[in-house]
């Protein structure tokens, strides 16, 4: 393992590899993973090798020692795939889509609970805990399921019943909480605290950053060594983002590739703290950015994706930074915006995303229409999570079927169809 430590994204103060706590004990600030890229560089420097689809076989990045025994669960390796209809109704000629739905749970969560749980076996942890508006919880419930582990659940009261529903069936214990994420977040951290639980949720521990970058590793194995110009990345509380700009970084501290893409957030306009966060830093016009004064905004979220739907981001300063520093757009479109996007992505590509993975697609819709993106540029869209996670907020987009008489000539009549002398 070539993990040598922790640097806080706020105060910048660096801590030892056997730090034991999850933030930064000067300033509360989150914390970044370090490696000896020196070390790490001779064991990858012709690439990943063989073994692909599965998440540690980038064991040399990743901040877990070696086990005997495999994942029992197949995470990561997930297909990307050329979306080139879909594309061409935004006038572009090479868009991807990283399809994450292919994860045991589903969504995009799976990369950080498979990090996090071998990090909790490392320290010998019995129970794991996570706050979540869903995915993360469900994702959690399933890997803690296969590994015969237990799991707490903390989620908003109006968590999607599908979602509830995956996190019961894999044996957890789910408290759904009067009141919203945050709320969640805040009980489940103190009831971590309280009972000695091995605390996954995003924007508080730090592993679960490390599972997520591998979704970069990825994208780059399977563009053969092309850097895309951009990757549009949903965004909630802004550790996915985060993530996937640390793989790209890890990849050129390793030697493996000589520049970056952009990475933008594609938020909702009724949850769009790290959009607001950006703007008034970009309008502020500051030469250099102080980033242990910054502070991200506040809102009260109302959209209906909920994996978006955050008042206060845990990991958006990271996420700033990672927007800031690759050079990337924040982009908020409308909740009709997004649910538009579902039957445009399902039709044209056979992938059918939640609301949140929609959000990458309007996006790139409005970055197109407001000449952000040219029409040449390799473009990757995250679809974080399937529609069936929310089947019922898909239907608002998608409609319900029409319903017939069990006739050939009710057939005929729906359809439009000629009948045949």
């Amino acid at each position: 393992m070539y993990m040598n430590g922790y640097r806080c994204f706020a105060c910048t103060t660096v801590q030892p590899v056997d730090f034991a706590g999850f933030l930064c004990p000067v300033c509360g600030g989150n914390l970044d993973i370090t490696y000896d890229y020196t070390s790490a560089t001779k064991e990858i420097a012709g690439g990943f090798g063989d073994g692909r689809r599965q998440l540690f076989r980038y064991q040399a990045l990743l901040p877990v020692r070696k086990f005997a025994t495999p994942f029992p669960l197949r995470v990561g390796g997930t297909p990307l795939y050329q979306a080139s209809r879909l594309g061409k109704q935004a006038g572009l000629r090479s868009l991807y889509l990283k399809d994450e739905t292919c994860n045991p749970s589903a969504s995009f969560k799976d990369r950080a609970s498979a990090v996090v749980i071998r990090r909790a076996i490392d320290n010998g942890a019995g129970i794991v805990s996570a706050a979540s508006t869903g995915n993360a919880g469900s994702s959690l419930a399933c890997l803690t399921a296969a590994h015969g582990l237990r799991s707490v659940i903390f989620v908003p009261e109006t968590a999607p019943p599908a979602k509830l529903t995956q996190s019961l069936a894999y044996g957890a214990r789910v408290l759904a909480v009067r009141g919203n994420y945050d709320d969640a977040f805040d009980l489940c951290l103190a009831a971590s605290e309280e009972f000695g639980w091995f605390n996954r949720s995003t924007g508080f521990n730090p592993f679960t950053r490390e599972g997520k970058k591998t979704c970069a590793f990825e994208i780059w194995e399977d563009l053969a060594g092309r850097i895309p110009d951009r990757v549009v990345v949903p965004s909630g509380d802004g550790n996915m983002l985060s993530g996937i700009w640390k793989g790209w970084t890890d990849l050129k501290a390793a030697g493996l590739i000589r520049h970056l893409p952009k990475i933008d957030c594609a938020q909702s306009t009724a949850s769009d703290a790290i959009c607001r966060t950006v703007r008034r830093l970009r309008d502020s016009d500051k030469a250099e950015m102080n980033w242990s004064q910054v502070s991200v905004d506040e809102v009260r979220a109302s959209t209906l994706a909920d994996s978006i739907s955050v008042n206060r981001p845990r990991d958006g300063l990271a996420a700033v930074q990672a927007i800031f520093q690759s050079g990337g757009e924040a982009v908020a479109v409308t909740d009709e915006e997004i649910l538009k996007a579902i039957p445009e992505m399902a039709g044209s590509t056979g992938v059918f995303p939640e609301p949140a993975a929609a959000a990458p697609w309007a996006a790139v819709k409005q970055m197109v229409k407001d000449e952000i993106i040219r029409p040449g540029e390799l473009v990757v869209c995250i679809v974080s999570g399937s529609g069936l996670k929310d089947a019922a907020r898909a239907g608002e987009a998608i409609g319900a079927p029409q319903v017939i008489d069990p006739s050939l000539a009710a057939v005929r009549d729906a359809l439009c169809l000629e009948i045949q002398p």
